[in-house]
């Protein structure tokens, strides 16, 4: 058979292979988005810290081990909306520090600097 100038062969798709696994959602993916989601809510206060952080760790992991599985792992969309999360309570933690320092600077600043003695001390 020839195929004329122009045209791409086309290979027949056939069955999976039988071997081949299931794919199934990385349930890395689920704890990245749980973790980024408690980093998130938790991001004023300057525990969304440890969540976020792990979420990332998580994250880094889920997706070298997707990349190995050749397809076979799935979750994406949760492992990004995951770090997203993550990095948004990491930033909530980082305006939380800012301004707490903040107003600790400006509460120092109006403080009287050294000791208050009575006027008819010398």
């Amino acid at each position: 058979m020839t195929i004329a100038p122009g045209q791409v062969p086309v290979a027949p798709h056939g069955a999976r292979h039988p071997l081949d696994p299931d794919p199934v959602r990385s349930s890395k993916a689920r704890a990245v988005f749980a973790l980024g989601l408690m980093g998130a809510l938790t991001g004023l206060f300057v525990g969304g810290v440890v969540p976020a952080t792990l979420a990332l760790v998580l994250a880094r992991q889920a997706r070298r081990e997707a990349y190995a599985s050749g397809g076979f792992l799935t979750g994406a969309a949760w492992l990004r909306r995951g770090e997203r999360l993550a990095w948004a309570g990491l930033v909530l933690v980082a305006a939380a520090v800012v301004a707490a320092l903040v107003i600790g600077l400006v509460r120092s600043a109006g403080a009287p600097f050294g000791h208050d003695y009575a006027p008819n001390v010398d």
